[in-house]
């Protein structure tokens, strides 16, 4: 018998230990984004690895966009999977980046923040996304058509809200000044210094215009240039045309045409000296003073007093003829206008930062010698991204941790929280369905079981037969019967089709069964009505039977999804289940598992209260 025993008890920690392994994978997957999905671990690799952590962080702090990952850091990783820590971290150079942050004020187009978009992941809402998203919405007073209405935004719910990565490198990116663009420009500018990232220019013209011209192999583009590159990392964009020994005409037809047509033109300048020409360009392609200041809404009397402007206007017909004059213009004679490369020069964060060193450093040998660097020109001294990233990375590992490991869950219940009035739904309708559930079928059962009609079996085979038929079956004359009474779309519709159930009618008729004839009889004596006898003697003392009856109502109410959908196609009277199978379509992996997650807890914390009633009536005898 102990032999036997034991042999139970241990099939059943083994059955219990096969389902730890199953659910912890699902508690894994939950903290999932796009770097970590191909991996499947009882435990998130991030938690216990500062490499894992560091591309994951990488990988949401540049909102999943591998390209301008690769220019900020001048890295050739082909994923955020195979990213590296930083091999020699500079401090020196990190420390004199931050103080140059902290002393010159870029403008907006400049960075980008970090966490605000998943589009490879699907469906996770970012920790700035979320904090840029509450501050809409604690403005507006929780009113999304206020904020369309002042921000020019077509958002159909804040579920849609949404915001897009900020990319001002190639020409056809641009700088929008809509109110939305404006707050999301203010709300950036809030964040600490360490969740931007800074484009840059030069990384942009080596992975993106030069790899895609002479391919990633740099014996490629050292054959086609005749240099001696050893590697990408040794090829560096010149601010102005490339002159002087050893710069070749292939370099400078490169670097004219990354000007002329391909890098966006908030990064370029033109030389003062270039104004006479741009007059003579202007006077020419306009003929007439009257009709630039049609096209330009101005009352300038002559092309003189045309202001040139260095930079490329922000919009309108002043960017159009200043981006036509650097491309270069054509009048009917044939003559060509265009902006001559040596007046050109790129204005970007690297160069500033750059300048920013030789104003401090006033030398390429006390930058070395400060700086613990070994640089042989100042083209390559870059702003090191990576490395400060790094050192904040360093700083917040636990903060981290702790985004990562809820930022899907926080997404689901955002979802739930906002969409509709599924929360409150469900918990109507599960309440109606344990409710009838524990009124119906046991006065069902009373009946059957007290009174012992000649057709008891007969009924009870009949609400047997109902379990051979699969809901797939029944809900079409199910659906059909609710049209004709005009109930689809309420409450009624859900509660109507479950309200007798077969199955917990047989369950409780045997469960009344075994209890003693005797109670029943001395009630009688006493003078006790059939209510009373059903409430107090029959009721009381089936608690545990009466506790599997409700889980089991109310797991089939809030799990009900096909006839939940077909029967209220209402989005206002859908439940939970429908508004996840809505979320999960439009969401990856780790926001599927953390729903379904989500979608258990409910039946969990049910069953933990109800535990303990089912286990009492199996093990304490019930006439004790």
């Amino acid at each position: 018998m102990r032999l036997l025993i034991w042999t139970i008890y241990g099939l059943l920690a083994a059955g219990a230990t096969t389902m730890i392994y199953p659910f912890l994978l699902m508690l894994s997957g939950s903290t999932k984004s796009s770097v970590d999905s191909p991996t499947s671990n009882m435990i998130p690799l991030f938690m216990l690895n500062e490499v894992d952590l560091y591309r994951k962080y990488v990988e949401a702090l540049f909102n999943e966009h591998l390209e301008v990952t690769k220019n900020v850091y001048q890295s050739s990783s082909a994923s955020f999977r195979t990213l590296e820590l930083p091999s020699n971290p500079k401090p020196g150079l990190v420390a004199t980046w931050s103080d140059f942050l902290n002393e010159t004020e870029l403008p907006p187009y400049t960075y980008a923040i970090g966490h605000i978009e998943a589009p490879v992941t699907r469906g996770v809402l970012p920790s700035h996304l979320r904090a840029f998203k509450q501050q809409m919405i604690d403005r507006f007073d929780d009113d999304i058509m206020a904020m369309n209405l002042v921000m020019k935004t077509d958002f159909v719910s804040w579920n849609a809200f949404a915001l897009r990565r900020e990319e001002y490198q190639q020409r056809r990116n641009k700088v929008l000044d809509a109110p939305f663009n404006q707050a999301q420009n203010k709300f950036k500018a809030e964040q600490p210094l360490e969740d931007r990232y800074y484009f840059s220019i030069e990384g942009f013209y080596r992975n993106q215009y030069l790899k895609s011209q002479y391919t990633i192999d740099i014996a490629a583009y050292n054959l086609e240039h005749d240099t001696r590159h050893e590697s990408w990392l040794q090829v560096h964009l010149d601010r102005r045309l490339p002159m002087g020994s050893g710069r070749t005409d292939l370099e400078r037809q490169d670097w004219q045409d990354f000007v002329r047509t391909i890098v966006s033109l908030l990064w370029l300048r033109m030389d003062v000296d270039t104004a006479p020409l741009y007059k003579e360009y202007i006077a020419k392609k306009y003929g007439d003073i009257a009709e630039l200041n049609l096209s330009y809404d101005t009352r300038y009397t002559s092309f003189e007093q045309v202001p040139f402007p260095t930079a490329c206007p922000s919009k309108g017909a002043g960017a159009s003829d200043w981006e036509t004059f650097l491309q270069g213009w054509e009048d009917d004679s044939g003559t060509l206008y265009q902006a001559p490369a040596e007046a050109l020069y790129i204005h970007s964060v690297d160069f500033l930062f750059r300048d920013h060193l030789q104003e401090r450093y006033y030398s390429l040998q006390k930058l070395n010698d400060d700086l613990g660097l070994a640089a042989t020109d100042w083209l390559e001294v870059l702003p090191p991204q990576q490395d400060w990233h790094y050192q904040a990375f360093r700083e917040k590992t636990t903060e981290l941790r702790w985004e990562f490991l809820t930022r899907n869950f926080i997404t689901v219940i955002d979802y739930l929280a906002l969409h509709g009035r599924g929360i409150y739904n469900t918990f109507v309708y599960c309440t109606l369905a344990v409710l009838s559930a524990l009124i119906i079928n046991p006065v069902a059962a009373y009946a059957l079981s007290r009174y012992k009609p000649p057709s008891a079996y007969k009924v009870l085979l009949f609400l047997m037969l109902t379990m051979a038929f699969p809901p797939m079956v029944t809900q079409i004359p199910i659906f059909l019967m609710l049209r004709e009474f005009a109930l689809l779309n309420t409450f009624w519709a859900l509660i109507l089709p479950g309200l007798a159930n077969g199955y917990s009618i047989f369950l409780l008729k045997g469960f009344f069964d075994s209890l003693p004839r005797e109670l029943y009889e001395s009630a009688q004596i006493d003078g006790a009505g059939e209510f009373r006898i059903f409430w107090q003697i029959t009721m009381s003392l089936s608690q545990p039977i009466l506790a599997v009856i409700a889980l089991q109502a109310f797991t089939a109410a809030y799990s009900n999804f096909i006839m939940a959908l077909l029967i209220c196609q209402d989005e206002n009277m859908w439940t939970l289940m429908p508004w996840l199978y809505q979320l999960q379509q439009r969401s990856g992996e780790g926001v599927i598992f953390a729903s379904l997650i989500v979608a258990a807890l409910p039946t969990f914390v049910i069953f933990v209260f109800a535990q303990n009633v089912i286990m009492r009536g199996i093990v304490v005898p019930v006439e004790k």
